[in-house]
């Protein structure tokens, strides 16, 4: 066995944070799928945020795997790229099924309202009232029912105008009653307490997980301080400049993925249907890993180097804030809504 190498603070951070991060990145979306499948829909989620993120994550893997970086960093690039797949196959299949199911549900009601507007007004039959409104006038019972369940259709069936909340709560809802499995009961919608508490463990759980992960990587010799070049361009010197144009192209398509979801949470009001876990893990993913680059170095020249990937990391952390706010607002909206018509 090697001797062992001398373990700099600065570096025992560097790594446990790296080991962090990596946890983080593959339970990223585990909460979203989940979520999902708990609802039986995509509509919470952006599927243009999912789209320009697979693209980042397609540009990072190739930039990774032209720069030659550790197996470990391509290895995760592939295991992203796959991921996304995952999620974007998922949201199309959902949102294919509802706009099926909606197309139903709008076509049987307007069949029924057509069937109620075309009834003579002065037919009468053994269910119409003899009365209305105490004047016995024929034509007035007769159109009364029918405006009652014209009504009752437009509110139940089709959905008054921005309540697009409220009716994908409603058809959730009305699935999950459907099912009965054992995995559909542990996945019913927790309260504002349980859902606090399941994410702030699972978060702890995750921490615990990837510094242990490290510790052990150490023990065992599979994971070694990387010692700090003194030569200033020694860092940059091997990077292709093609690689450094897909670390950019990535960084910018992770900048720019969170916007349409930012845009769409601000539109309908709402951020049902995203799971909070997901932005969490989102976040201190990206945290730890700029800070675990920052940790090992902050020479120049490996600075500039991983620019690219700490501008993806970092900068998105910005927007993830952003989201945590839409959060926060919106669903207190809900709560207050809940009780009447949606909240547009």
């Amino acid at each position: 066995m090697a001797d062992p190498i001398d373990l700099t603070w600065n570096e025992a951070l560097s790594g446990a944070l790296g080991s962090i991060s990596l946890a983080a990145w593959i339970f990223l979306l585990v909460p979203q799928l989940l979520e999902n499948y708990r609802a039986h829909s995509a509509s919470g989620i952006s599927l243009t945020f999912l789209l320009i993120w697979f693209v980042g994550d397609v540009t990072n893997l190739a930039g990774a795997a032209w720069a030659g970086l550790v197996p470990t960093v391509t290895a995760l690039a592939v295991y992203f790229c796959v991921a996304d797949f995952v999620l974007i196959g998922q949201c199309l299949y959902y949102n294919a099924l509802n706009k099926g199911e909606e197309e139903k549900e709008a076509g049987a009601a307007a069949q029924g309202a057509g069937r109620e507007v075309t009834d003579p007004l002065g037919e009468q039959s053994e269910h119409t009232p003899l009365l209305a409104n105490g004047n016995g006038g024929a034509s007035n019972s007769a159109a009364k029912p029918t405006k009652r369940r014209l009504t009752d259709v437009t509110e139940e069936n089709l959905g008054l105008p921005g309540s697009h909340t409220r009716r994908r709560s409603t058809r959730s809802s009305t699935t999950r009653r459907r099912s009965s499995n054992t995995l559909e009961r542990l996945l019913e919608e927790p309260t504002p307490r349980s859902a606090w508490l399941k994410n702030t463990l699972s978060i702890l759980l995750i921490i615990v997980a990837g510094a242990a992960g490290w510790a052990i990587a150490w023990r065992t010799g599979t994971w070694r301080p990387t010692p700090i070049s003194d030569e200033p361009g020694d860092h940059a010197k091997n990077t292709p400049f093609g690689a450094e144009v897909l670390g950019y192209a990535s960084a910018v398509c992770y900048l720019g993925a969170r916007i349409p979801q930012i845009i769409k949470n601000q539109r309908e009001r709402s951020c049902e249907g995203l799971s909070l876990l997901f932005f969490c893990l989102s976040v201190m993913g990206n945290a730890t890993y700029g800070a675990g680059i920052l940790f090992h170095s902050v020479e120049k020249r490996y600075f500039l180097t991983n620019l690219p990937w700490l501008i993806g990391s970092l900068g998105t952390i910005a927007e993830d804030v952003v989201i945590f706010g839409q959060f926060s607002v919106f669903g207190e909206r809900k709560e207050e809504g809940e009780g009447g018509c949606a909240v547009e």
